[in-house]
């Protein structure tokens, strides 16, 4: 492969990149723009893995109409982390340290091979708004109460190499990762020489796609998975099928990013892009700016794709210079892509599985929800959509009633990222501020920047007062709300609202609003743009039509509609010309590592191996490597297995595993208590992650859960038999544990969307499941069952729980299946002794996924093969 090496010179700098021009291929200008990084990838790691040659074929040989379902494997150049899935993986670490320490190996192998940055962003919850010292006391309080976990990540950071943590209040990982950390082109020393190749990451948050928008290949996956691939183990996947998005002509007047996105979140999810890459061309990308296409692939996820990435060009080119990237990587990245043919040219269109067109033209001002992203409304339907929901209940606007906005929250980096929303929404503010409007008092608003970029042109421009003065002081530099860390609503509102049982709804500038997310006496979540965000908490309900009815009333009695108050686009563009500059970015990132005196004075635990707090509730040694041994272990049959929740459809990781609060009468809630942890310092789920035994609480204890054995019941419960009465979850576990019954779940179609938590395959695990049976899954969470040895099952097409008259009480066994097998036989027995089979599809996909299955899960697989070696 030494003929594939060329140089490429800047300024005085000698780089060698692996030309894939020297291929031979017919034309490298008809493979996707994501395959070509795939084969890259290949080709650069082929030369210590020769086994890798045959993925260098497999993509060339690649039909885009047909499709491949051959296995290749993927060696990301980095990993990124945020503090709720990157605790729970630093917690893995250690204790694989342990356990091959215990097996007589080098505890110091395990140790990420390639940079690995962790940023602390979802910990920060709004107790406090509204005031300018909302941020400083939030702060204040996040401390307090991650104060160990903090700790333990700065262990983390002194005892493994090649592993940085980013403070907190700081901004959110992904919008840290597109302004400065991500490199698009990476260097580094490779036999005395300077090798260039592409920027490619796997991150332990699904909304990793959103580095795609800057033409950077990576995607989400579980903490597992991450683990895995910093201790050097390639990602296996087969080679996905390449949807091309060709985009044309421009957004018209008044139309945002975030209207564009939740209309091709509706598209994506009409036409099904699950597996699929999800690739944006066309000449219309001209008119979108790298920030709005950050926006778009921050919402990959949403779409169900693994990616939705943006070719390189010069609009990427003109970010990487406005966010103060130093001139010499500017010229590399361009000049590696035209020489690497991964730079974009007018007219060109890749060969691809399938195109969608997309007019910027046609899209409308909209909503998304009131429960899913893919649901999107126009603007003007709202109203109507709210009505329906409530089902006729009492629809008055005058006070707090069903319709009401109590949640207003400019959040998440899909659209803090953005300049054109965020200064579309302080100029909302302003204009509403200059007509005597304001904020509803019943409306909790908050604003939480994905870095202090934000908060600097804010300033600048003199809207953050705006902002502040319609309620939305900043409240934090991390999720807040997006990711359910809404804090407590006042506790009269919350009062009513369960009193009077209201259907009450949040808007947020997120990207998830899925049931019981935002807030759990919130049942209705809307994805709006910032400036809506703002219009919507004037308006304080979502009953009014804001196309035909007023906002408010001025302080002369005009009555004041959203039009008027809409800034511009010209008004925008031109704040966004003047004073955002690469000196805000480089000011905001130049002492990134550093963090406050708080950060910097906490005590650090020292030690290669980790020094385990029998009492603590936040850090716990994880039972996955105990009394492991060197010896495959079988692969046991599941026998007579119960059933411990019958699902429906859309069943999210959320529901699985929540990340929200902690309710005192649940199993997680009662063992907090009982181990003296005052209900004020329950902290989320989120938070406990590094403590398996909370975790295996809180799984299916998402509240607005339906398991169809309970029903009439909303949350964690289910029944051990149809005629006994509903018990928790985690108790009904327990106690078919101790008879030692296997476990399943059965469930419907999209089953694990949304989050790339982990927590909800491992939680599974420890509850004693063995299988899961669905209509379908969600990449990500699929890939982590087996990545905890659990099998995932998927019924045939058109058969479901329902057309085989389960009722969840029956006996289920699956017969002995053996590696490579792509079905298996599902023998059901009901009481009577009656019984029948079905067959299922074997959802292990890749002979890698195979025998991460065999050993028990993939990280047992890494620490035989390090002990081993």
């Amino acid at each position: 492969m030494s003929k594939h090496i060329k140089p490429l010179k800047i300024d005085s700098k000698e780089y060698q990149y692996f030309d894939l021009n020297a291929l031979g291929a017919s034309s490298i200008d008809s493979i996707p723009f994501s395959h070509k990084i795939l084969l890259e990838n290949a080709v650069r790691h082929s030369q210590e893995d020769p086994s890798r040659e045959q993925d260098i074929q497999t993509i060339l040989n690649w039909d885009a109409k047909s499709g491949n379902n051959t296995e290749i494997s993927f060696t990301p150049s980095r990993v990124i982390l945020q503090d709720f899935t990157g605790v729970p993986a630093v917690v893995d670490l250690a204790a694989m340290r342990d356990a091959v320490a215990e097996m007589k190996g080098d505890a110091t192998q395990i140790n990420p091979l390639s940079p690995a940055e962790l940023v602390i962003d979802h910990s920060v919850q709004v107790d406090h708004f509204g005031s300018n010292d909302a941020l400083e006391k939030n702060n204040k309080v996040e401390f307090e109460r991650n104060q160990e976990r903090y700790k333990f990540l700065r262990w983390g950071q002194e005892a493994f190499s090649n592993f940085q943590v980013v403070p907190p209040n700081t901004g959110i990982v992904h919008q840290v990762n597109v302004e400065y950390l991500g490199r698009v082109i990476f260097s580094k020393e490779s036999d005395d020489n300077l090798l260039a190749y592409p920027d490619t990451l796997v991150g332990t948050d699904s909304h990793t796609t959103m580095i795609n928008g800057i033409g950077c290949l990576g995607w989400g996956v579980g903490g597992i998975e991450a683990e895995a691939a910093m201790l050097g183990q390639p990602i296996t996947m087969l080679l996905p099928d390449v949807i091309g998005i060709k985009v044309s002509g421009q957004l018209r007047e008044g139309v945002t990013a975030t209207d564009l996105v939740l209309t091709v979140t509706e598209i994506t999810r009409n036409y099904g892009v699950v597996g699929k890459f999800v690739e944006f061309f066309g000449d219309g990308l001209k008119n979108l700016p790298v920030a709005d296409r950050a926006t778009l692939s921050n919402m990959a996820p949403e779409f169900g794709s693994t990616c939705a990435i943006f070719p390189i060009d010069e609009e990427t080119i003109r970010y990487l210079k406005l966010s103060g990237r130093s001139a010499s990587h500017v010229e590399l990245v361009e000049k590696y892509s035209k020489a690497q043919s991964l730079w974009r040219k007018d007219g060109q269109e890749p060969n691809y599985t399938d195109v969608i067109d997309l007019d910027l033209s046609a899209v409308e001002p909209c909503l998304s929800g009131p429960k899913r992203p893919q649901d999107r409304i126009n603007l003007n339907q709202v109203p109507e959509v709210v009505k329906q929901e409530i089902n006729g209940a009492d629809n008055s606007i005058d006070e707090i009633s069903n319709g009401s906005v109590l949640i207003a929250a400019i959040t998440s980096c899909t659209n803090t990222s953005n300049p054109a929303v965020m200064i579309a929404a302080g100029l909302v503010a302003r204009n509403a501020r200059s007509r005597g409007l304001q904020s509803r008092p019943w409306v909790k608003t908050s604003l939480a920047p994905g870095s202090k970029v934000v908060t600097k042109y804010l300033e600048e421009t003199g809207l953050l007062e705006d902002l502040e003065n319609m309620g939305f002081n900043i409240v934090g530099y991390g999720c807040t709300t997006c990711i359910g860390n809404s804090g407590p609503l006042n506790p009269d509102i919350a009062k009513a609202v369960n009193e009077k049982q209201l259907f009450t709804s949040s808007v947020l500038s997120g990207n998830r609003n899925f049931e019981g997310r935002i807030h759990p006496l919130i049942k209705h979540n809307f994805l709006a743009s910032p400036p809506l965000v703002v219009a919507y908490a004037i308006a304080g309900s979502m009953l009014i039509n804001l196309e035909k009815e007023p906002l408010g009333i001025s302080d002369d009695g005009e009555e004041i509609y959203l039009k008027d108050i809409w800034p511009s686009k010209q008004e925008i563009d031109n704040l966004i010309a003047s004073t955002i500059n690469p000196e805000m970015f480089r000011k905001a990132y130049e002492d990134l590592l550093k963090g406050d005196s708080v950060w910097q004075q906490l005590e650090i635990p020292t030690g290669e191996i980790y020094e385990w707090d029998n009492d603590s509730t936040y850090i716990k040694k994880p039972p996955y490597f105990n009394s492991m041994t060197l010896d495959l272990p079988k692969m046991n049959k599941i026998s007579s297995a119960r059933v411990l929740a019958l699902l429906g459809d859309s069943v999210t990781t959320d529901h699985i595993s929540p990340a929200g609060n902690i309710d005192p009468k649940s199993p997680a809630g009662q063992y907090l208590l009982e181990r003296g942890v005052e209900r004020k310092s329950f902290n989320s789920y989120g938070s406990r992650r590094g403590n398996h035994e909370v975790m295996m609480r809180g799984t299916f204890a998402n509240i607005r859960l339906r398991n169809k054995l309970a029903p009439g019941t909303e949350g964690g419960w289910t029944k051990m038999e149809d005629d006994q009465e509903p018990i928790s979850i985690f108790e009904a576990a327990q106690q078919f544990q101790k008879s030692n019954t296997d476990l399943i779940v059965i469930a419907g179609k999209e089953y694990g969307t949304g989050s790339s938590r982990d927590w909800a395959a491992k939680g599974v695990s420890l509850l004693g499941v063995k299988a899961v049976i669905a209509e379908s899954y969600e990449r990500i969470h699929r890939s982590n069952l087996i990545g905890m040895g659990v099998l995932p099952l998927e019924f045939m097409p058109n058969v479901n729980a329902e057309s085989l008259s389960i009722n969840g009480f029956e006996l289920f066994s699956v017969e002995d299946i053996k590696p490579g097998d792509k079905t298996a036989n599902v023998i059901i027995s009901n009481k009577d002794n009656k019984s029948h089979s079905f067959e299922v599809t074997v959802r292990i996909d890749t002979p890698k996924e195979w025998e991460y299955f065999q050993h028990g899960g993939i990280l047992q697989y890494v620490i035989r093969g390090l002990v081993s070696a």
